[in-house]
């Protein structure tokens, strides 16, 4: 079958092809190659050779569009949470802005989790430079890349107990408010005195580790470095 509708286009494009020859014998040598043509599929196909039909090929004719064409992009699909653009004066306002009762993909879990434990007792500034460790480990290659894989990484936070996180009392101001900081420092809405920092300790404790980092900020109870 593909033979033979591969015969007849070459037959079609060869009638309308030699309608451009200028003489007849040019003309007569060209029909005598196309008899050929039709004479050779029609031993391998079928008793009866195919007829050549002359096709007139005419350019499409422009279309013009008097509206704006808009593409529609696909959707992305991702588990983090989506991006905001919220303005306010300071982080206090921005995470009474905040829309916390959205239901929480578990990338977004993961980090707002980090920052409950670990941080809601600290100021809304505290809170944010532990997200923003989250987030910058996640972005590093000496650590996992997903907040849950940093948050879940062995050893690294005390509150983590054989690979699960602890019940959250979710009906808490400091839940609600550890998910708004966790969204802020996700979509960078506000700026942490922490920026850079991949670490950090209680002031009450000093890690040997500490003496070989550079100390970014000083956030209440807690030590940020690089």
């Amino acid at each position: 079958m593909g033979r033979k509708t591969y015969s007849l286009s070459a037959i079609a494009v060869a009638a309308t092809a030699s309608l451009s020859f200028s003489s007849a014998d040019g003309a007569e040598a060209f029909a005598q190659d196309t008899s050929f043509e039709v004479a050779a599929t029609a031993d391998v196909e079928s008793e009866t050779a195919p007829v050549a039909i002359a096709t007139e090929i005419m350019p499409d004719q422009p279309v013009f569009v008097s509206q704006e064409v808009v593409q529609t992009l696909p959707e992305t699909n991702t588990d983090i949470a989506p991006v905001y653009t919220i303005q306010a004066s300071s982080l206090s306002e921005l995470v009474g802005l905040v829309d916390d009762d959205e239901r929480l993909s578990e990338q977004m879990r993961c980090l707002a989790g980090a920052v409950y434990f670990e941080s809601r007792g600290e100021p809304l500034t505290g809170q944010l430079a532990v997200a923003q460790v989250v987030i910058n480990r996640s972005e590093d290659r000496r650590w996992p890349a997903s907040y849950c894989g940093v948050v879940y990484q062995r050893s690294q936070f005390s509150f983590v107990r054989g690979g699960q996180m602890p019940a959250i009392n979710t009906s808490s101001g400091a839940w609600s408010r550890a998910k708004a900081v966790a969204r802020i420092a996700h979509d960078g809405l506000w700026e942490s005195e922490a920026a850079d920092a991949v670490y950090f300790h209680a002031n009450y404790v000093r890690p040997r580790w500490s003496r070989a980092k550079t100390p970014l900020a000083r956030i209440d109870t807690h030590i940020f470095y690089r």
